[in-house]
């Protein structure tokens, strides 16, 4: 179902593509500069939408960052009336102000469309139980899933996050059929069947449709081992919309960027120029069509590249590749430069491993930076594979070849280190400063 029923734009030839994303980011920025918006007025100041004539010249509009929501909290990016503003979300806050995002009632129709074309692409039908265990409220991840798959139509459990044996309970109860929730989360809602005695694979869950946090190739499989589903990984962010910016569709070649909407490129981090399509950089996003809250240029720290080949599926968007971490997570160890990111891809690969692990950094007496890796070995890792002195040695080796650098492993009993119902925390510092 997901490739035969393909809305019209997910059709369209590249050329009527980039077009529509042309025309779209010209009015954008002819309704900001009208819109007396104080930010824009002055960062648009002398810009003509005329000046841009093709994609290379989007190149010549600066940027938006997250600094710039702070800066302008909580309301000084919205470009509507207030009376025209129907919902507001917003980030954490976790390091400093939230930043707030706004939608008018149209904002709220476009948001269910994207995130519905990425239900159908996972071959969600009207007859699916669809659990949403995304966590409702200021954070996008809950409520975007809530309006999608009602206006589907499919049986919406609305869940939330959290009371994960009450989850796996009326996963069986209910005979769900799909499911939502960040990575970390689905896999300790298996860990937590696994303790009930609920075997997931023999429910009828087939689809699991996850997203807001980086996930591993390695930790994709083993979460479709563990619960018997297909994961379809779902891309996005508040300040762009909310989930639906990209999702995976059956041929599993990447997500697929709903580009007749949200317009892409990836820069270099440092420089901030545009890399060839291909090349590993920093995504940059631009929201044209939101009326309450436009951005341009915004650049989202998420590392990854565009592929733009055709897909076997029949879309014609874009993809991107999966998301490999973060610009502003970058660990510099030593000297060396040290994604997360890098550092689970090693150790999933280890049989006797368990995907849970912490990063935690300190100061050695020589005052230089001290990295320790907390994993979790399964419970049959010493049986079954090999000692436990020898699992260590042979995943600081596998580390030490991938970073470049000598990392201490703490081997720790399987179910020791703290569960995520939200995004995973992953790094612990604790170096002095």
């Amino acid at each position: 179902m997901g490739e035969a029923c393909l809305d019209p734009a997910e059709r369209l030839p590249r050329v009527e593509l980039e077009a529509l994303q042309l025309a779209r980011i010209r009015a954008c920025v002819e309704r900001l500069q009208a819109s007396g918006n104080g930010f824009y007025r002055e960062r648009l100041a002398g810009f003509r939408a005329s000046d841009l004539r093709s994609r290379k010249d989007l190149a010549r509009l600066p940027f938006t960052t997250k600094a710039d929501l702070r800066d302008n909290y909580p309301f000084g990016l919205i470009v509507t009336p207030m009376r025209e503003v129907v919902r507001i979300h917003a980030s954490s806050g976790t390091t400093g102000k939230p930043t707030v995002v706004a939608y008018t009632a149209r904002d709220l129709d476009l948001w269910s469309e994207v995130v519905m074309r990425g239900l159908v692409a996972g071959g969600l039908t009207p007859e699916d139980v669809f659990q949403n265990a995304f966590g409702y409220g200021l954070f996008t991840g809950g409520l975007g899933f809530h309006a999608a798959v009602t206006r589907f139509g499919a049986a919406l459990v609305p869940t939330s996050v959290g009371n994960t044996a009450r989850q796996v309970m009326l996963m069986r109860d209910f005979g769900v059929t799909a499911f939502s929730a960040t990575p970390s989360y689905s896999l300790t809602i298996a860990e937590v069947a696994a303790a009930e005695g609920v075997d997931l694979p023999s429910l009828p869950l087939r689809a699991a449709f996850l997203g807001a946090e980086p996930m591993s190739e390695a930790m994709q499989r083993e979460i479709e081992a563990r619960i018997g589903v297909t994961v379809y990984e779902q891309y996005g962010l508040s300040e762009i919309i909310g989930p639906g910016v990209a999702w995976g569709c059956s041929r599993r070649a990447g997500m697929h960027l709903q580009e007749d909407y949200f317009v892409a490129e990836v820069i270099d981090p440092q420089s901030g120029d545009p890399l060839p399509e291909g090349e590993i950089g920093e995504l940059v996003l631009s929201a044209p069509t939101k009326e309450a809250f436009p951005l341009l240029r915004y650049r989202t720290r998420d590392r990854t590249r565009i592929l733009g080949e055709p897909c076997a599926c029949g879309r014609t968007s874009a993809r991107l590749e999966r998301i490999l971490g973060r610009t502003d997570d970058m660990l510099i160890i030593r000297g060396v430069n040290v994604f997360p990111s890098q550092i689970e891809h090693a150790l999933l690969g280890i049989p006797g491993l368990e995907p849970h692990y912490q990063i935690v950094l300190g100061t050695r007496a020589d005052r230089q930076d001290d990295v320790r890796v907390r994993v979790e070995a399964s419970v049959t890792a010493a049986a079954e594979h090999e000692s436990r002195a020898a699992l260590e040695a042979r995943s600081r080796e596998r580390l030490r070849s991938a970073l470049g650098l000598a990392v201490e492993v703490e081997l720790v009993a399987s179910g020791s280190l703290p569960r995520s119902e939200g995004k995973a925390v992953r790094v612990i510092d604790q170096r002095r400063r």
